[in-house]
């Protein structure tokens, strides 16, 4: 399958040059924009089979699956490298055409401006210098697409694994260092003329103007059934050591929306991994508190969400949904934002148009289950792991006050 009908990728002419997917919490394979609604990341096959073979009942709790593309490697005279995604047709004229245009990607220009600084060079630009390097790469061109869901004023405040926090950015940081470690991975064995497959999936958090994620790694157990002995070993050393052993789940990142401070706080599965019990409580009382005050009408949706998503897990047989991941995702804004929110380019969100809550399984590249392909191990019932995850994580949700 290649990009299927429904996806709108205007010109076939065109390539498409993929950015960063801003938005990203928590894994550690780079998620890329492929347009407003749709995301990409390196296709695993394993992931994709599942997707082709996704229970039906599970659907509603998984992103959309819109296929497979192409995604070439391109290398211009200066050096820099581009990830362009190109339609089925006429692919050597879309690459070329995709360097003319753009020659420099965003990441590139941020990184160049300020390469010392490694990891970190993108986020140290503000909302103004980014949106002016947007223009400046792809004056009046449709396919370098940016993804500012951030609001102008709006910027992230990332803490460390011991709660301290470090400087202000404009974006999360953890979607950009995947993607240069992504992109140092691929140019260590260059080839502009070997397509890389990537999967196509549903931007689930485009709806929201302020995006806050919640990324939890569920389940008892993180290391699939193709894993190493010394990757078994590392899995489970990190599940001793973590509350993936007392609760069946750990945080893997998050980023909420502060209304007081006009902030996103941003916290990575370093921090995740060093919660207790108690902490891990404490985590998720936060993910839902904006800075003013606890966001209570959101309590009663996730926890009736989280139990019909329980209902459906217990009955996939056989399925185990070894280190996977569950999105909570929920608007930042709400009708009583505080005044300081008013000059933000962000519009407060009237009606029900949206569900206030959304929850997504995602990353099953170590999913297995009864015929799914390269499967040495066939499990019987459901993934009790996953179910114990998920019956303490209700359990949480429902212990705070409303």
């Amino acid at each position: 399958m290649v990009v299927q009908n429904n996806l709108d990728i205007g010109d076939a002419r065109k390539g498409v040059l993929l950015e960063p997917f801003v938005h990203q919490v928590g894994g550690h394979m780079s998620m890329m924009k492929y347009d407003d609604h749709t995301v990409c990341k390196p296709l695993v096959s394993q992931e994709q089979w599942f997707y082709e073979s996704l229970p039906m009942a599970m659907k509603r709790f998984t992103p959309q699956y819109k296929g497979t593309i192409s995604v070439h490697l391109k290398k211009d005279s200066m050096g820099n490298l581009s990830l362009i995604a190109c339609p089925q047709t006429d692919r050597r004229s879309s690459l070329d055409n995709a360097l003319k245009e753009c020659s420099l990607t965003i990441w590139q220009k941020l990184n160049q401006a300020n390469p010392s600084n490694g990891d970190h060079a993108f986020v140290k630009w503000n909302q103004e210098q980014l949106a002016n390097t947007i223009k400046e790469s792809c004056q009046d061109k449709a396919i370098l697409q940016s993804d500012l869901q951030y609001p102008g004023d709006v910027s992230a405040l990332m803490e460390d694994a011991n709660g301290n926090q470090e400087e202000k950015n404009s974006y999360n940081p953890w979607g950009l260092h995947c993607h240069k470690q992504h992109l140092n991975r691929m140019s260590s064995k260059y080839n502009e003329n070997k397509p890389h497959q990537f999967l196509l999936l549903e931007n689930v958090v485009s709806k929201y103007k302020c995006p806050c994620i919640l990324d939890l790694k569920m389940g008892t157990r993180q290391h699939g059934d193709d894993a190493s002995e010394e990757k078994k070993a590392r899995q489970i050393k990190k599940c001793e050591q973590s509350t993936s052993a007392s609760l069946g789940v750990r945080i893997c990142g998050m980023q909420v929306y502060q209304a007081d401070t006009n902030q996103y706080l941003c916290k990575d599965k370093y921090y995740g991994r060093k919660l207790s019990s108690d902490g891990f409580r404490q985590a998720i009382y936060q993910f839902l508190h904006n800075g003013i005050h606890l966001r209570t009408e959101l309590v009663e949706p996730i926890i009736s969400q989280l139990k019909a998503l329980l209902s459906v897990i217990k009955k996939q047989s056989t399925y185990r949904f070894y280190s996977s991941s569950l999105l909570i995702n929920y608007e930042g804004l709400d009708k009583a934002m505080p005044l300081n929110c008013q000059h933000t380019n962000c519009s407060v969100p009237q009606g029900n148009s949206h569900p206030k809550v959304d929850i997504r399984m995602i990353d099953f590249a170590h999913t297995t289950y009864k015929g799914s392909r390269n499967n040495q191990t066939v499990y019987d019932g459901p993934d009790h792991g996953y179910i114990f995850g998920l019956e303490n994580l209700i359990k949480i949700v429902q212990s705070i006050p409303v």
